[in-house]
């Protein structure tokens, strides 16, 4: 008789491709743990070729949304864009941190909206870090600003985050449903988590700021992304309000503004493309095997079901248990993968639409209480060692703890409005 049963030995190797993920020991990059628990599921006979590559498949509109979003994320980089919008916030700070601590707060939130919630956390955070060294002020303060904003901002629309796409996937409803579902749980969670933040960090925003800055001009290419970014954005909202899947928009949007500034500036497009961070292709497509792995153990199908008959007693608890739950998930095993079993949840059973918000949110949201909580939230983590400082998990989950949970009990209460 086996030690041990598939199933267990399925759930060993996801939780130690998780941990992986989360920690990076030894520093090995996150998509090396996913995609090497994904070859050993397949080799071991753990899962079917057939079945992991159809895994692997479902993920396509996700790969190109992301491919679009990164090379539009690394062009504004490159082009100096954020650093001017953040120099800007600072000029118009006027040597007020309170002031700047909004101005980060709005640029944050529209760029969360508009270019995804790992845009803010990659390419805003250095911008902002800069924009505080050049104004003399404590930069933790406006750094938080972006690792929160980032999570609490990305239900505002589908293009908001990478993992409504994975949550709803070919079932993404049409952009006024959208919107009629999620316009005002994003208020509260934008609202309270702006309030919250602002309680936690009044001492440190109090600091006078640096008055003389100076912000240099746009060059051509910087407005060229400018508008590439706009036109995207444009395009990404016909593309929800039709009701069509925002992976090839996003994809043709991205590659069509790099290429367009590379050949009006004349320049070698590969330095762009190395800059982009590939790697998240292969954690997603890695996470996807893991999670239908995972569902081959009847766990899913078991939470499925069980969601399904609570929200046949009670839409309202129903509601508040999916959102509470996956926020909770996403905290422990990170939110993509938290996502992805969400997604499967959702092409099990047929949930109600207040029951599926309330998931999204609680992935979407959720993760705002651990510094492990989300791929954006990681990334930020990242972007700031490299900037010199240094935030461990006790210290994100003081402010944490303060400023999720009033957050996602607001947008979970206005579910039902």
């Amino acid at each position: 008789m086996p030690v041990f049963d598939p199933s267990s030995l399925i759930w060993i190797v996801a939780a130690v491709a998780t941990c992986g993920v989360i920690l990076r020991p030894w520093r090995v990059p996150e998509y090396v743990w996913a995609v090497s628990a994904a070859v050993l599921l397949t080799v071991s006979g753990l899962i079917s070729p057939h079945t992991a590559l159809g895994a692997v498949a479902e993920g396509t509109d996700v790969y190109l949304f992301l491919i679009g979003m990164m090379v539009l994320a690394e062009l504004a980089r490159r082009e100096g864009l954020f650093d001017w919008l953040a120099m800007y916030a600072v000029q118009h700070a006027k040597g007020s941190g309170q002031r700047m601590f909004d101005l980060v707060f709005v640029v944050g939130t529209l760029v969360t909206v508009f270019l995804s919630n790992d845009a803010t956390a990659v390419v805003l955070t250095p911008a902002v870090y800069a924009a505080c060294k050049a104004a003399r002020a404590e930069p933790l303060p406006y750094l938080f600003v972006c690792a929160f904003i980032a999570n609490a901002a990305s239900f505002v629309l589908p293009i908001s985050n990478p993992a409504n796409l994975v949550v709803f996937g070919s079932q993404m409803p049409p952009l006024l449903d959208w919107l009629r579902q999620f316009t005002l749980p994003s208020l509260a969670a934008i609202g309270l988590t702006y309030l919250m933040l602002r309680l936690v960090q009044r001492k440190q925003i109090r600091q006078p700021l640096a008055t003389v800055i100076d912000v240099r001009p746009l060059s051509s290419a910087a407005r060229l992304s400018a508008l590439g970014i706009a036109l995207t954005g444009a395009v990404l909202l016909t593309a929800s309000a039709l009701d069509w899947q925002l992976g090839l928009p996003t994809f043709c949007a991205g590659l069509a503004t790099a290429a367009l500034i590379h050949l009006f500036e004349r320049r070698n497009p590969l330095p762009l493309l190395k800059g982009v961070a590939w790697g998240v292709l292969p954690l997603v497509a890695g996470l996807f095997v893991l999670v239908e792995a995972v569902a081959q153990t009847g766990l899913i199908d078991r939470l499925a079901h069980g969601l399904a008959e609570l929200a046949r007693h009670s839409e309202v608890q129903a509601s508040w248990s999916a959102g509470l739950i996956s926020a909770l998930a996403g905290n422990l095993m990170n939110n993509l993968p938290t996502g992805l079993i969400a997604g499967s949840i959702g092409h099990i059973v047929e949930l109600p639409a207040p029951t599926t918000a309330a998931l999204l949110i609680g992935v979407d949201l959720g993760p705002n209480l651990s510094i492990t909580g989300s791929l954006a939230t990681l990334l930020w983590l990242v972007a700031i060692r490299r900037e010199g400082e240094h935030v461990g998990a006790l210290d994100f989950l003081r402010v944490g703890v303060l400023v999720m949970p009033p957050a996602l009990i607001g947008a979970l209460a206005l579910l039902h409005v």
